[in-house]
């Protein structure tokens, strides 16, 4: 929960680096709390509560993506493959998931290096 927390904490921070940890624990939980909430609004027939958890999580969502890509050495705009059909969908996972650049690049110090905020 704590690494959900940071990203929420880093609110509208696209600039700098996310570990892998990071991004995916965000993601897990994200995808729990967007299930429960679906669940909990169609058991109550009121399926907006769902709606406006997505629409207030989108830009840190958004922000921890384009850290991770930062990570790998890429850059943020690599979000938009995933408009392409299919294929773009598995290149960013595969981008998403491929390990950091160990050194330092023009993102910033490797994250597993730098002392955590958490």
């Amino acid at each position: 929960m704590n690494w959900y927390l940071a990203v929420l904490k880093n609110y509208a921070g696209f600039s700098g680096r996310a570990r892998r940890k990071e991004y995916w624990m965000f993601t897990l939980i994200n995808f729990v709390i967007s299930l429960v909430l679906t669940i909990i609004g169609s058991a109550i027939g009121v399926e907006f509560i769902s709606y406006i958890y997505s629409v207030a999580v989108i830009i840190p969502a958004l922000a921890v993506g384009v850290r991770r890509l930062h990570d790998t050495g890429r850059s943020g705009w690599w979000l938009l493959i995933a408009i392409v059909p299919l294929i773009g969908a598995i290149v960013l996972i595969v981008f998403l998931a491929s390990e950091g650049k160990p050194e330092t690049n023009e993102h910033g110090v490797n994250p597993k290096l730098a002392p955590q905020a958490i």
